[in-house]
């Protein structure tokens, strides 16, 4: 039985990615792009089944306003998408205010409205599925990333609560954690001017990586995207979907290393207790 999605940030990456194979295998989407022409292929070869709607996510009134207009058109829509967000990239020294502010509006808040926003709608349809669509830096973190991984860190914890909260209702989530994959990110970094004091250090590593093309990334966008729409279609799925092997590696080592420490504290842990 075919479906019908909500996309944020369909206009390029995953987000177009998914919408394109969805349409294909016969489903409806509606698609949030910011320019409205970003989508006009797909319009004029899906006319019918694609329904495409002008959002920038950071503009949390409108974003209320296309929720309702999505669902009202669409009658029924089975999986929320958020997907629409960036990589602010320079160490956070570098970055100024504005860029701070508007990384965080559209990344953490936007996506936090964007939901908020979905739920009344699932709840009176008797339940639904969201995506947000997070990354391995949502469980780790790169140099030079600091406030992308402040934005994923912090929806993955919104997801979590968020999840129990409305689990009653039949609305569950999926939080799709991709490692580097071949998209557009990476060329739509928005990079502050560099400070030289940085140069021989982790972030200026990390910087050159990303300049010189040795930054490894193994993940492939169609394959990311049909795991994603998988896990989707699937009866009961995982709250984190974890994609590609550079994710499944650094998050592992990661977790461990937090593991690790933990315990290695457990008696000063227990040391903070009241008296019985």
């Amino acid at each position: 039985m075919s479906k019908t999605w909500l996309i944020t940030g369909a206009s390029s990456g995953l987000g177009r990615e998914m919408a394109c194979r969805l349409l294909a295998r016969g489903d409806r989407v509606v698609a949030t792009v910011r320019r409205e022409e970003a989508l006009a292929d797909l319009e004029q070869q899906y006319d019918g089944t694609l329904t495409v709607l002008k959002l920038d996510v950071t503009d949390f009134a409108r974003t209320r306003s296309v929720m309702d207009d999505a669902f009202a058109q669409a009658g029924r829509i089975d999986v929320v998408v958020s997907n629409a967000a960036y990589g602010l990239f320079g160490a956070a020294e570098e970055l100024t205010d504005e860029q701070i502010e508007h990384q965080i509006a559209a990344n953490l808040t936007g996506s936090i409205q964007l939901i908020r926003a979905a739920l009344p709608h699932l709840r009176r349809q008797g339940g639904g599925r969201v995506v947000q669509v997070s990354s391995e830096g949502g469980q780790m973190a790169y140099p030079n990333f600091s406030l992308y991984h402040a934005t994923k860190w912090g929806i993955e914890g919104f997801v979590e609560s968020v999840a129990q909260e409305v689990a009653p209702f039949g609305i569950d989530f999926i939080i799709a954690e991709p490692g580097p994959t071949a998209t557009n990110f990476g060329a739509s970094l928005v990079r502050p001017a560099a400070m030289a004091v940085y140069d021989d250090t982790p972030a200026g590593e990390v910087r050159r990586a990303v300049d010189n093309g040795s930054f490894d990334i193994r993940g492939d966008a169609t394959r990311t995207v049909d795991a994603i729409i998988a896990a989707a279609d699937s009866e009961t799925p995982a709250l984190r979907l974890t994609l590609g092997s550079t994710a499944y590696e650094s998050m592992s080592k990661a977790l461990g290393n937090r593991l690790a420490s933990l315990q290695a504290q457990r008696g000063i842990a227990l040391s903070a207790d009241r008296d019985e």
